[in-house]
């Protein structure tokens, strides 16, 4: 398999990182979604890795040189639904591996993560990640697609790997970023575009969702059916609204 790795187009086996794709230590990372070699809202995602470039004092490549070495890598490792990962660690390199990927066609059963997270207001997409995906993989052993996290101040974040938009009183609602959320590229474009508020929600309120969403640059949006057991609303219709205004402002 061929890797980006500083801009030069290398097989993975000789570059510093795991086998798919993980540069060894911690830094900032990007995860793209990507349909039939074109990478969505590729200018957004790399403003936000700048962005966090910049809090974490870490040394970037030129923009010009990743978006070219991203279209190189798209070519040489085709794939119909891909995954996108561009990485830039602490030290200065950087990578970008395309992986193939499974849409998620089904809906999700979400739980409630027993533990609050300490919220340092926006969150910053870095690695190592561990933490998450270990969220995310007890969740799965309880028999749940994802689970909602809080924080200290008894406010729902969101997911372990994705944000989420909850109707209450039918209004939609997703918690601001000072609540400790990521500012996810799919919620970003949710709010630019569809009729969605910024608004802290206790975790209390829990019982008054009637619908949910998870969003993510790699599901794009997904409905939710059950929270801890208790069915939800149909949601399919804005799902599928959010999907095609996606497409309408991520490709091309």
């Amino acid at each position: 398999m061929k890797i980006i790795f500083n801009g030069e187009l290398v097989d993975i086996k000789n570059a510093p990182c795991t086998e798919t794709g993980w540069l060894i230590g911690a830094g900032i990372f990007e995860t793209i979604r990507t349909i039939d070699g074109q990478a969505w809202a590729l200018a957004r995602h790399m403003q936000r890795g700048y962005r966090s470039s910049g809090v974490l004092s870490i040394a970037m490549p030129s923009l010009e040189i990743v978006e070219e070495s991203i279209t190189e890598l798209l070519k040489t490792e085709p794939h119909e639904n891909g995954l996108l990962r561009v990485s830039f660690d602490r030290s200065g390199q950087w990578a970008a591996i395309h992986l193939p990927y499974r849409p998620v066609l089904n809906s999700a059963n979400l739980g409630i993560h027993p533990e609050v997270l300490i919220s340092h207001g926006e969150t910053l997409k870095s690695y190592p990640y561990e933490h998450r995906l270990a969220i995310l993989e007890e969740a799965h052993l309880l028999g749940f697609d994802e689970t909602i996290v809080s924080n200290t101040e008894g406010n729902i974040c969101e997911g372990a790997v994705s944000n989420i938009i909850f109707c209450i009183d039918s209004v939609w609602l997703t918690p601001p970023t000072t609540d400790g959320v990521l500012p996810g590229i799919m919620r970003e474009l949710v709010l630019d575009h569809c009729d969605v508020q910024v608004q802290s929600i206790p975790l209390t309120r829990i019982g008054d969702v009637s619908k949910a969403i998870l969003l993510s640059s790699l599901r794009i949006a997904q409905e939710v059916h059950a929270i801890a057991g208790r069915p939800l609303q149909p949601s399919h219709a804005f799902v599928d609204e959010i999907k095609a205004m996606v497409r309408l402002h991520s490709v091309g």
